[in-house]
C-alpha cells in the first residue's frame, strides 16, 4: 500500500509518471471521455482547515472517475479530540478506499497513515503541499513543454508550498530560487532533505527579488500570512513589504516569464491585481490543474 504524504517519498520517475497520467486524464476529459475508471470507490475528505480548490477539485475529480466522496470538516470529526487519531484512522479504513487529510500539523498526517489500512493523501499540512506542487508541475510542463531546465523563482515565504515545489523542481531538473527576507527562508532541516532527495538539484536563496527574477521562467508567489498565522499578520506585512509581485518586478524578468500563485490571493499584498489578471498570468489554469493532478494520484493509489 502506498501513501502520498510528501514528494520526498517519490522518485523522479514516479513524479514523471504521475504528470504523464495527469496530462492523459486531462486530454481525455477535454474530448468528452468520462470513463468510470474508479467505479464504486469512495474517497474520505477530512479537513481541519477550510478550502475551496482542494475540496472541490477532489470531489469533482473523484466523481469524474466514477467514484464518490464523503466530506468531514473539523466540526464533523475533529482529529484527536472526540477520539484518538489512531482510532479515527482505523475506523475510516473500514468505510472508504482512500482518504485525503488537510491538517494543521504534519505529525497528525503521519500518525494517521501509520494506523491506516487505506492510502492516505496529504491535502495540505504545515510542512508540505504535494498536491499543489504536482498541479504546478503540470502547469509548467504545459506552458514550457518540460519542467527540466526551467528556472522557478518563488517570491515570498519559504512555506509548505515553496518546500514541496522546490523538492519537485530538484527531482525533475529545474532550478529553484527562493527570494525571501531573513527569517523566512528554508531552514537547515529542509535543506538537508533537499540535498538528500535531489542531490543534483539546483536551489538558491536570494534576498533581492529583482535579482532573483532576472532569469526566471516562472515567478511564483503565495500569501504572506497563512491560516494559523493571523497573529503574525502585521509583522509579516512589514517584513515582506518589498516582496510584492507587481508590474515593476515582472519587468525585471524575461518577457516569457509567467506568474503562478496557489490561491487564494490577497490582491494588493503579495501580488498586484493587474499582474494576476494580466496576460502573463497562468494562475487560473494552474488552479484547474489541481484536479487533473489529484485524479492521477487517485489512480496511482487505487487502480
Amino acid at each position: 500500500m502506498r501513501h502520498f504524504l510528501d514528494l520526498s517519498d517519490l522518485s523522479a520517475d514516479e513524479l514523471q509518471n504521475l504528470l504523464a497520467e495527469a496530462a492523459r486524464l486531462k486530454a481525455a476529459l477535454r474530448k468528452g471521455d468520462h470513463a468510470p475508471l474508479l467505479p464504486g470507490r469512495s474517497l474520505g475528505l477530512i479537513f481541519e482547515k477550510p478550502s475551496l480548490r482542494t475540496r472541490v477539485s477532489f470531489e469533482a475529480g473523484m466523481a469524474q472517475l466514477g467514484g464518490r466522496s464523503i466530506f468531514l470538516s473539523a466540526t464533523d470529526g475533529p482529529l484527536g479530540q472526540r477520539e484518538s487519531v489512531p482510532d479515527f484512522a482505523r475506523v475510516l479504513s473500514e468505510y472508504v478506499d482512500v482518504v485525503a487529510l488537510r491538517v494543521f500539523h504534519h505529525r497528525t498526517l503521519e500518525e494517521f497513515a501509520a494506523h491506516s489500512r487505506i492510502p492516505v493523501i496529504n491535502a495540505l499540512s504545515d510542512l508540505a503541499h504535494p498536491c499543489q506542487a504536482l498541479g504546478d508541475l503540470l502547469t509548467i510542463q504545459e506552458v514550457f513543454g518540460s519542467v527540466k531546465g526551467r528556472t522557478v523563482v518563488f517570491v515570498g515565504d519559504g512555506n509548505n508550498v515553496a518546500r514541496s515545489l522546490a523538492l519537485a523542481c530538484g527531482k525533475l531538473g529545474a532550478h529553484f530560487v527562493l527570494s525571501a527576507p531573513e527569517g523566512y527562508r528554508f531552514d537547515e532541516a529542509f535543506l538537508t532533505t533537499f540535498r538528500r532527495e535531489a542531490p543534483k538539484g539546483a536551489l538558491a536563496q536570494v534576498s533581492d527579488p529583482a535579482r532573483a527574477v532576472a532569469d526566471a521562467d516562472v515567478i511564483y508567489t503565495d500569501v504572506w500570512t497563512s491560516m494559523g498565522q493571523e497573529g503574525e499578520r502585521e509583522l509579516r506585512l512589514r517584513q515582506f513589504a518589498g516582496y510584492q509581485v507587481n508590474a515593476g518586478l515582472m519587468a525585471k524578468a524575461p518577457k516569457h516569464a509567467r506568474l503562478m500563485h496557489c490561491l487564494p490571493a490577497h490582491r494588493g499584498e503579495e501580488v498586484s491585481a493587474d499582474v494576476i489578471d494580466g496576460d502573463r498570468s497562468v494562475v487560473f489554469p494552474q488552479a484547474g490543474n489541481r484536479m487533473h493532478a489529484q485524479k492521477a494520484v487517485l489512480m496511482w493509489l487505487l487502480a
